[in-house]
């Protein structure tokens, strides 16, 4: 998982085992995040489309900005306007793409978990060196 802010910069990244939900790790996405000022919104995609997500991390003061599913039987809990930053997404996907230029980081090569944190990291050092 990959939190970045607006330009495109690292600000939290670890790894999860593919058997573990993503949308419960939102939250220690944000608490080992490095700067100390916490984001005011946070987009995600659909997967993150549960009112306990949203209420979790309205009490921290984080708006979650994520399309609704298409099959939601409760009422939609936000309207188009803050759907609106949703295009933004792409910055995020970027980033991602160009942690994929790492072979390392496109397939897993290594059993434990904690070498493979440390490829992550690494690349993204070496992306944050080379855009200055």
């Amino acid at each position: 998982m990959l939190m970045i802010d607006g330009n495109g910069t690292r600000l939290s990244v670890f790894t999860l085992s593919a058997n573990q939900v993503k949308v419960n790790a939102l939250e220690n996405l944000v608490d080992i995040r490095v700067t100390k000022k916490k984001p005011k919104r946070m987009l995600y995609d659909k997967a993150a489309d549960a009112d306990r997500v949203r209420e979790r991390l309205d009490v921290r003061g984080i708006e979650l900005i994520c399309p609704h599913r298409r099959g939601r039987k409760k009422p939609p809990t936000q309207d188009g306007r803050p759907l609106r930053r949703y295009r933004r997404r792409y910055k995020v996907e970027r980033t991602i793409t160009w942690l994929f230029n790492f072979r390392r980081l496109v397939v897993r090569y290594e059993y434990h978990v904690y070498l493979f944190q440390g490829f992550v990291q690494l690349g993204c050092l070496f992306t944050i060196l080379k855009r200055f």
